[in-house]
């Protein structure tokens, strides 16, 4: 869903009801972006608060999501630093030529201001 924000009840029966058990709030967009940059993207999604539809909980507060966040930026540091340790030199993944057949404007048809101002982006595709 469209973050940050919370869930009203009903919404939260809904999403229930489709057999939803998480609710993430921060992937589309950042997704779709570092596709169309070309760059590789893993989401590391760390869980904040119980939807107001859990009767075994308390009302999820500010305080709880605050100090749930700060303990999430330290295993999320923690995480990140032992995958930089594993990440190979070489990029063979898919997404490094996602722009290859993507872009359908010739290229002769594109500005050069344009093709200069997205040149970190394009400008291996735009020769």
């Amino acid at each position: 869903m469209e973050g940050p924000q919370f869930s009203t009840l009903a919404e939260s029966r809904l999403y229930r009801s489709w057999g939803m058990d998480v609710i993430g709030m921060t992937n589309l967009q950042e997704a779709k972006l570092a596709r169309e940059a070309e760059i590789c993207y893993a989401t590391l999604a760390l869980v904040t608060d119980y939807d107001c539809w859990h009767p075994d909980h308390d009302s999820v507060t500010v305080d709880l999501i605050i100090a749930n966040l700060l303990q999430n930026a330290t295993t999320a540091q923690k995480t990140i630093a032992a995958a930089i340790d594993r990440l190979g030199h070489a990029r063979t993944c898919a997404c490094k030529d996602a722009l290859a057949t993507a872009i359908i404007t010739q290229a002769g048809l594109v500005p050069e201001q344009t093709k200069k101002e997205l040149a970190p982006i394009i400008g291996k595709h735009m020769k």
